[in-house]
């Protein structure tokens, strides 16, 4: 007997529909099953307030899980650094598909690097981390609170009411847009969002079936390192508007860099360690505790809801 379509819930911008069909085409390549993609429309989608006013990225995630509680989809796909850390009641994590560049760019008029932008040149940017550590590089900065999709974003710049916006590599190369990077940011000079580049597949709790076909697409190295960083911004209770950077990576052996930095970028606290991947969660909770004793919560802005960092 046939098996029946599975309905993939999804933002509706290009961005989330593109990396929803990546998904939808790794679960049929993988288990044979047919997926559709169901648009959702959420309230970061519509709103044109600031995230942290409105409650951060979990504003992209609460109605895609309504509509999986609710039985209109299967399943649905988030980008992973918009999940809230704590648990969602009827609803698991059943897959982190092979994590695609987490690193963030800047996309700048004429090819121009951060170095080459003028004094006070406008950059940007919706989220608090990549704003202090833009100011961190370069203290001269203003950094411009923007929302909307990637193509709005762009078309600031290219329009020049910016000089430069700094997005996410992996969101950019979905839709196809590499090729308007100016420059790339290596961790070591801007650390990522927890979870950044990665993709998160939810379903109902109480399916172990489907919770066992989707395991289908999961990249045990990258669901180690999302572990890792999503355990140390739930140790940090840390809000939205707190600029923290976290990134792991490795697979048998796990190495982890963690930061947190004052809004105007001019405190910053940083943290090291490594562990075996299955310890990827104390990994996360080691470097918290390093970061807390480092004076870690003078830094960290209320509200104190762990819920993931806006973009």
């Amino acid at each position: 007997m046939k098996q029946r379509t599975l309905r993939l819930g999804s933002r509706k911008s290009p961005m989330a529909i593109a990396q929803s069909r990546q998904v939808a085409d790794m679960i049929t390549e993988r288990t044979g099953r047919q997926v559709e993609i169901v648009g959702v429309t959420t309230l970061g989608d519509v709103s044109r307030a600031q995230l942290t006013q409105i409650g951060g990225t979990g504003v992209f995630v609460s109605a895609l899980r309504e509509a999986l509680l609710g039985g209109e989809v299967d399943l649905a796909v988030h980008s992973l650094k918009d999940l809230p850390t704590g648990p969602a009641a009827g609803i698991v994590l059943a897959a982190v598909p092979p994590r695609d560049d987490p690193r963030d760019v800047l996309v700048a008029r004429d090819g121009a690097k951060l170095a080459d932008l003028p004094p006070g040149a406008r950059i940007g940017t919706g989220s608090p981390r990549r704003a202090a550590q833009l100011l961190a590089l370069r203290g001269d900065l203003r950094c411009v609170p923007i929302r909307g999709n990637a193509n709005t974003r762009l078309g600031k710049v290219g329009e020049g009411e910016l000089d430069g916006v700094v997005l996410a590599y992996a969101g950019l190369a979905r839709i196809g847009y590499v090729n308007a990077i100016t420059q790339v940011f290596e961790p070591d000079e801007m650390l990522p969002a927890p979870g950044q580049g990665a993709l998160a597949v939810e379903c109902r709790d109480g399916e172990p079936e489907l919770a066992a076909m989707l395991e289908a697409v999961t990249d045990q190295a990258s669901m180690a390192a999302v572990t890792a960083e999503r355990s140390l911004l739930e140790a940090l209770e840390a809000g939205c508007s707190a600029p923290i950077g976290a990134y792991a990576a490795g697979m048998e052996q796990l190495r982890m860099r963690a930061a947190v930095l004052s809004t105007d970028g001019s405190r910053v606290l940083r943290a090291h360690g490594g562990a075996p991947g299955a310890d990827a969660w104390q990994l996360g909770r080691d470097l918290a505790a390093e970061l807390l004793r480092s004076g870690a919560s003078d830094l960290i802005s209320v509200p104190r809801a762990p819920i993931g960092q806006q973009e």
